[in-house]
């Protein structure tokens, strides 16, 4: 089991936010990568944990043909662009948008005086060219919900042979996952295969067991 913990990283940041950068896979970012940035697993690519300043913004700006996960830690998100512009996110809310050959652009905005915390997440498409889209979820406490990834036969995520989970654990509540897995675990403490954990670790292993010794929120990657 491998761990990279937020205090571990450098600080980085852009317009209104400042992040941190878990995962920089090695097809993208070319000469950008930092020494400590993970690679990703099937399609998944990016993962930074951010702090939105307040009333602070990302700016508008473009995306194409990646598909771009936002999951709300704490605080709110005002959405803007050419995808559902206008809508709220609140804490514990996933925004997924496909961009596709189509593309769009958006802006992330805090629309409050008090730092925020969301998590973003890159998938590169398994097939170019299809049109830009756009959810929400708002996952149950308690509950594991998929929020990406499947066949192209169902409509309730975006498909994908890559797949992300989040769950919303409460405190004692055990989760388990067979197979190669990077996890997240962006808010609470848990012990994970019999090691502490803190909140804002990344998990890279093969077979996980994670109980949760407080309400967390835990993001999984898998294929």
């Amino acid at each position: 089991m491998e761990l990279l913990t937020f205090n571990e990283l450098p600080q980085g940041g852009f317009a209104g936010l400042r992040e941190k950068q878990f995962v920089i896979d090695q097809r993208i970012l070319q000469g950008q990568k930092h020494p400590y940035a993970a690679n990703g697993i099937g399609n998944f690519v990016y993962l930074a944990d951010a702090s939105f300043r307040p009333y602070g913004e990302t700016r508008m700006h473009p995306h194409k043909e990646v598909d771009v996960i936002s999951v709300m830690v704490e605080g709110r998100i005002s959405h803007a662009g050419s995808l559902e512009h206008g809508q709220h996110l609140n804490t514990g809310d996933v925004q997924v948008q496909r961009a596709g050959g189509e593309g769009f652009t958006h802006n992330e905005i805090n629309p409050d005086g008090r730092e925020n915390n969301m998590i973003q997440l890159w998938v590169l498409p398994e097939q170019y060219g299809e049109p830009a889209g756009y959810k929400v979820y708002s996952p149950v406490p308690g509950m594991r919900t998929r929020i990406y990834g499947g066949s192209k036969s169902q409509a309730e995520t975006f498909d994908s042979s890559t797949f992300i989970d989040v769950a919303l654990l409460e405190a004692e509540q055990s989760i388990s996952h067979e197979g190669e897995v990077i996890a997240y675990l962006a808010k609470g403490e848990g012990v994970a295969n019999g090691v502490a954990i803190k909140p804002r670790t990344l998990i890279r292993t093969t077979g996980l067991e994670l109980v949760a010794k407080s309400e967390s929120q835990l993001i999984l990657i898998y294929n």
